[in-house]
This record gives C-alpha cells, structure tokens and sequence, in this order.
C-alpha cells in the first residue's frame, strides 16, 4: 500500500504534467481546456495548497479558473460567433464570466439547428452539459472559501442561476431536465435527463447555500432552486452499475453528510437513498467482474470516478461519528456505512491498476490522458476535492 505521503508527491506530479501540456504552467497563447477536467484540477491545486502552504498551488488554480472562463466562457475560435457566450460586453463579460454558462471544450462545434442527431458524433461536438457546470459550481464554491474571496462564490451563484433557468423546464406539473443544451442556451441538443443530474443540482447548490451562509440575498435566490432539485430527485432512481455513476453517488453521500454535520440544508431520507443505491450499484459492479478485465476491456477515468467516491467512504463515516444523532439512532445507517467500507480496496486495486506503465499505454487511457490523470490525481489526494470548504 503507498504512503499518503508517496501518493501526494505523485497526484502533484500528475498535475504538474497536466500544467505544462494543457498550456497552464507555462501560460500558453492557446491553452487547451476541457470543463470538467478543470473542475477536478482546480479542486487538487486548492487541496495541494491547503496541506502544503505553498501559494504557487494556489496560483496554479486561480489561474486555471481565469483561463476557463476566458476560453470556455466565450466562443469558439472556428465559430462566426465572438465575445462572451453570455452576450455581456467585454467589459460587463469580465466581471460575469459565468452568467452564460461554460461550453463543455469538446474537440468539434456543436450540432446546427437543423442537423440530423447522430448520437455518436454528439459525444464530440460541444455545447453545454448540466453536470459539467455543477462540477464548476463545486470548483468556484472551493475557490472561495480557500481564498477568502466572495466573488468566486458571486460566480457559482450566478452560473447555478442561469444552469437552473436554462436546463430545466416543467411538463405536465412535474420538473424535468435537459441533459446537453446549446452553447448559447438556447436550444437542448440531448433533451433527455441525466440519471443523477437532479442530484448533483441539489447537493452543489447546497454547499453553495452553505457557502454562501454571510449573504442572505444569495441564499434566498437558491431556496428555490434547491426546491426544484428536492422534487425533481424525488422521481429518479438513483441505482446504477456504471463506476462512474456509483463514484458520483459516493462523493455525494459524503457531501451531503458533510452539509448535515456543517448546518447545511438537511433533506430527510436523501442520505438514506443515497448510500442505498451506491451499496446496490457496488453490488452489481461487483457481480460483474470488471476489475479483472485487461485494459483494454476498461475505461479508466470511470474506474477512477469510483475510487474518488470509495476514498470518501472513510470520511462520510467520521461525519456520522461526530454527530451520530443527525444520523437516526437505528443503527441502520452506521450499519450501511461499515458495508460500504468493505468495498474500500478496490479503490487501491484501481489505483494500482493505471499507475501501472503497461495500462497507461492502452487507448482506453491514451484516448483520454489529460481527465485520467487529473481525476487519478484526485484518487491519490481527495480531500481537494470531497471536502465541500464550509468552515467546521
């Protein structure tokens, strides 16, 4: 087992790596971003400074978060389209970066209005995804409460504002959601709804509600949002197989008991739902024998998306050890959370698997370096990432 000593240095190399080839450190003409990646890299640099002190990890991610919002907040280069996709002025644009969203950083434009969907080629053409810009809610909500600075939680406000505005809609008295919308907002590309959209909405506007604890005017602006989401997770199943969903719903559940312990929004019977379908979907994943699959039969950074939830295992069980009374006095949940624990080695099995040189050189990795790296990095040093930045 690697030292959590020997596993920072190596996160922080990952991370110096992707610095240098996306065009962050040095500072290229032309960086290369790609949202969610740089929502995971933002959190790393954040908890890098948190544990080292070293204000150049600090730099590193609020240059990062400059570098996203002038690329993916404007429009594409190979677009007639120029300025801020918020249709701000470059004035007004620089001061709300964010109002109009950010574009996903995919490699081709997005699907023109009257263009046949072809659901392959839509995984390469950009526009905006709802769990994209959740992930960047987190990475600002992060920004802030390491900083100090409240703009940075200003901009998740404002993003999480028009997120909602755009992406959902009612139908037939019930809220729904757009899974892919336009650059623009405008129009949705993929009007189906992600599985656990809903619940990334109203666990991230949540730590945000939290975050945003000093400023009641923001704090009203998202009780309604986060109503939306409340009844909106209502009628989803949340079960999956997919390791990257069941991470998700992992990193959730240590989220949303980390908001309870801090005084954050509590919604009765969330928890519970949650940490029951990680436990089913673990079990399915589990049946299915994945792990001993070679790499080439295995998509790494999905495998990796399990392990950062599986890392937060361990904390979710200190927040229910430190005020167990916020939990039930059944022993239900407890109990659950030790089933959950011994699923926590196969979160060093993943590891293991992709620090090995031999699968790094499989397309399953290489088809996808710069997000394996940066969420392996995440593996190896969570606590950037899981931990919501509300004060104790």
């Amino acid at each position: 087992m690697m030292t959590p000593t020997a596993a920072s240095g190596l996160a922080r190399k990952f991370m110096q790596d992707f610095a240098r080839t996306t065009g962050l450190d040095p500072p290229g003409p032309r960086p290369r971003r790609y949202l969610w990646t740089d929502a995971f890299a933002v959190c790393n640099y954040l908890g890098f400074f948190q544990q080292s002190g070293d204000p150049a990890y600090k730099e590193l991610a609020l240059r990062l978060i400059d570098q996203v919002h002038y690329t993916l907040g404007r429009h594409r280069d190979d677009e007639t389209r120029s300025g801020w996709i918020s249709g701000l002025s470059e004035d007004a644009g620089i001061l709300h970066p964010v109002i109009g969203g950010l574009r996903i950083g995919k490699s081709h434009p997005e699907r023109e209005e009257k263009e046949p969907y072809t659901e392959e080629q839509e995984w390469d053409r950009d526009g905006q995804y709802y769990h994209y810009l959740t992930k960047w809610m987190h990475a600002l909500t992060r920004a802030g409460m390491v900083t100090g600075n409240p703009e940075y939680v200003r901009w998740a406000v404002e993003i999480a504002q028009t997120a909602h505005a755009r992406f959902t809609y009612s139908t037939g008295g019930r809220m729904r959601m757009y899974w892919k919308m336009s650059i623009d907002l405008s129009r949705p590309l993929v009007p189906s709804m992600g599985q656990h959209d809903p619940l990334d909405g109203l666990v991230t506007y949540a730590g945000l509600h939290l975050a945003a604890g000093g400023n009641a005017g923001q704090q009203r602006v998202l009780v309604q949002e986060m109503a939306d989401m409340a009844g909106m997770v209502g009628d989803v199943p949340f079960t999956t197989s997919d390791p990257l969903g069941i991470g998700g719903l992992l990193s959730d559940a240590a989220r949303i008991a980390c908001l309870m312990a801090r005084g954050g929004p509590v919604y009765p019977g969330l928890f519970e739902s949650v940490t029951a379908a990680a436990m089913d979907g673990l079990e399915l994943y589990s049946r299915n024998r994945c792990l001993e699959l070679p790499a080439r039969h295995r998509l790494a950074f999905r495998e990796i998306g399990l392990a950062i939830g599986l890392a937060g295992i361990e904390q979710l069980a200190e927040w229910i050890e430190e005020k167990p009374y916020l939990f039930g006095r059944s022993g239900a949940i407890p109990g659950r959370v030790k089933a959950l624990r011994n699923y926590v080695p196969m979160k060093e099995s993943i590891e293991e698997f992709w620090l090995e040189e031999e699968n790094q050189v499989s397309g399953t990795w290489t088809g996808h370096q710069e997000i394996s790296e940066v969420m392996l990095a995440t593996c190896l040093s969570p606590d950037g990432f899981l931990d919501i930045g509300a004060a104790r």
